[in-house]
């Protein structure tokens, strides 16, 4: 982990390993990682013999939201691959998704903050879009993910 610094850090050098049961399984490198967040509703509650006139409030369910990574499309399979398990109905094809933020030293990137999304199953792929204009635009193909909770180290 990095040390607290004053000037933030930049967003463009990062890693994603999308985790498919390997050891620093990193499957191209991403262009976007968006999305990541987590949020907690609340309950509210007054007890009928309240000497006050409003409600508590208490912390319920929390949920993570939705991340969307997005890559120049490279040829490979393994992403599609795993949205066809989760399609086909494998329950067991949830994934740990780990993406990585690391500091601006290119001789020796250090990570600053890791990112880590337990049990996330595709939700939807979204092919580039194709058109015959221009020459210098790269097909993007980006995939969202739903995991069940975020946690940050």
């Amino acid at each position: 982990m990095a040390e607290l610094r004053e000037t933030p850090y930049s967003v463009f050098n990062y890693m994603v390993n999308i985790g498919d049961g390997t050891e620093g399984s990193i499957e191209g490198g991403f262009s976007e990682v968006s999305g990541l967040g987590m949020e907690i509703t609340l309950a509210e509650y007054r007890n009928g013999n309240a000497k006050t006139n409003y409600v508590t409030k208490i912390p319920a369910i929390h949920k993570a939201g939705d991340v969307t990574l997005k890559r120049g499309v490279i040829g490979s399979q393994k992403i599609y691959d795993w949205f066809e398990e989760i399609r086909n109905g494998d329950v067991n094809a949830k994934r740990t998704v780990v993406i990585t933020l690391l500091s601006e030293n290119p001789s020796s990137p250090a990570a600053v903050v890791t990112w880590t999304l337990t049990n996330a199953i595709p939700l939807k792929w979204e092919g580039p879009t194709l058109t015959a204009k221009g020459g210098t635009d790269v097909a993007i193909e980006s995939i969202t993910l739903s995991p069940e909770f975020i946690t940050q180290g």
